[in-house]
C-alpha cells in the first residue's frame, strides 16, 4: 500500500520535510517512489505537484494525518471526484 507522507530534511532544530509517495512499510528516510511536494513548517510555506499528487490519490495512496491538513488547506480534494474522497 502506498502512502503520501512527511519526509524530514534539513539540519538539526531546522526540519523542513519533503511529502512523498512511499511504501507503507518503509521507514520515514527511506526510498520513496516520487516526491510530489515540499512543507517548511518555520516559514509556513508549501509546495505541491498537483497532477502527482491527484495521480497518487487516484491509484488509492492514504495521506497522513499531517499531509491530509496540508492538501486540504491547499484545496486539493475539491479536484477529485467526489467518488474518490475514500480517505482516514
Amino acid at each position: 500500500m502506498v502512502k503520501l507522507r512527511l519526509k524530514r530534511c534539513g539540519r538539526k532544530q531546522r526540519a523542513v520535510y519533503q511529502i512523498v509517495a512511499i511504501n507503507v512499510r518503509s521507514r520515514r528516510e527511506g526510498k520513496d517512489f516520487r516526491k510530489v511536494g515540499f512543507y517548511d513548517p518555520i516559514k509556513n510555506q508549501t509546495y505541491l505537484n498537483v497532477p502527482a499528487i491527484l495521480f497518487f490519490l487516484e491509484k488509492g495512496a492514504q495521506p497522513t494525518k499531517t499531509v491530509k491538513n496540508i492538501l486540504q488547506k491547499a484545496e486539493v480534494f475539491k479536484e477529485l471526484p467526489s467518488n474518490q474522497m475514500k480517505f482516514n
